[in-house]
């Protein structure tokens, strides 16, 4: 089946969210089958960080929403917003 990158900016709750603890603990809840692959610390304002990760999953029905519910339910993460929906490139050898 193929498979998506899904590009989302995760925004801290508060002031006191650490970014690098929030995304330790999305790697762990998100369901089995999907994966975040890369993450990166993005400045907002006055010493606010966002999380901007590259989450793998499959290309399925209610996929995506299953993400993004298990997203926001990690302690820590105020809002969250979809950058960029691809599909994964394929290497050719």
């Amino acid at each position: 089946m193929t498979k998506l990158v899904a590009r989302i900016r995760i925004l801290p709750a508060d002031a006191e969210s650490n970014p690098d603890t929030v995304a330790q603990s999305i790697k762990q809840s998100i369901p089995i089958g999907m994966e975040l692959r890369a993450h990166a610390k993005e400045p907002i304002a006055f010493g606010l960080e966002a999380i901007v990760g590259d989450f793998l999953l499959e290309d399925a029905e209610g996929q995506m929403d299953k993400l993004e519910e298990s997203i926001k339910a990690v302690d820590g993460v105020g809002e969250i917003e979809v950058v960029n929906v691809s599909r994964q490139s394929v290497k050719m050898k």
